[in-house]
């Protein structure tokens, strides 16, 4: 399933507008973030307007502190939009541990704070950045301890912020394959272009081997691939390319 990260498009009110464009231009789903859904009212309309689109919403990114103190809030807003799967998206850096058992330590809360979605039928995971891909001192991963202190967490790879940490996607892929259940497609764009974008691309833009990576991915339990760009100058064109891009591959 294709899916659209509505984070991309954070920039480019109002929603509506956005749903209708997602879904023109072919798109299964959208992927929200807590800003969606802050409050009953947002919801509502959020629930009214993937309807009217047509478009689905199987996945969702909600913070730490909300995952552990208000599961049930955070069920039924699963429950009203269609989430099936939830991923933790972030730590604060000065949240962040700072060697191996603490990031064991950490993965083993994300295992407690999953307990409740998980009984409830839905899937939980984390979905990482680029810190949990750099080495610490002793040469161990964070993204490797995670997964050890968190035996039933899902993994949703954002592939691009893989490399930014200086890793090797195929080798994570090969590594952690059996956790993966979505994926976020993005691009990166050459050294020294799309400086007002953060270096990022529109997928088949930019330096990232999506031909080959897609292969990787289908062979994992990941059947979810969400498009993202972390600051689009024209969220329309990174949509449009993207989707046709990957279709491609």
């Amino acid at each position: 399933m294709i899916s659209y990260q509505l984070y991309s498009s954070r920039n480019f009110p109002p929603l509506g507008d956005t749903l209708t464009m997602v879904a023109g231009l072919g798109y299964d789903a959208v992927e929200g973030y807590g800003a969606l859904y802050a409050d009953d009212a947002q919801v509502a309309d959020l629930t009214a307007r993937l309807g009217a689109s047509g478009l689905k919403m199987p996945s969702g990114h909600f913070g730490l502190a909300q995952l552990e103190a208000e599961p049930e809030k955070v069920i039924a807003i699963a429950r009203a939009l269609g989430i099936s799967r939830i991923y933790c998206p972030y730590v604060m850096p000065a949240d962040r541990p700072t060697d191996a058992d603490g990031w064991r330590a950490f993965g083993a809360r994300l295992q407690a704070a999953g307990a409740p979605y998980r009984a409830a039928g839905l899937g939980f995971g984390w979905h990482n950045h680029d810190f949990e891909l750099t080495a610490l001192p002793d040469g161990q991963y964070p993204q490797d301890l995670i997964f050890a202190g968190g035996p039933e967490l899902e993994w949703e790879m954002d592939v691009a912020w893989v490399i930014r940490g200086g890793a090797d996607p195929l080798a994570w892929i090969a590594r952690h394959g059996s956790r993966i259940t979505a994926a976020h497609v993005k691009d990166i764009a050459a050294p020294g272009e799309n400086a007002a974008e953060d270096g990022w691309a529109d997928v088949g833009q930019g330096t990232v081997d999506w031909a080959g990576l897609m292969a990787a991915l289908r062979a994992t339990p990941c059947d979810l691939f969400v498009m993202e760009h972390d600051n689009p100058s024209d969220h329309q064109r990174f949509a449009a390319r993207s989707i046709a891009a990957v279709k491609g591959y």
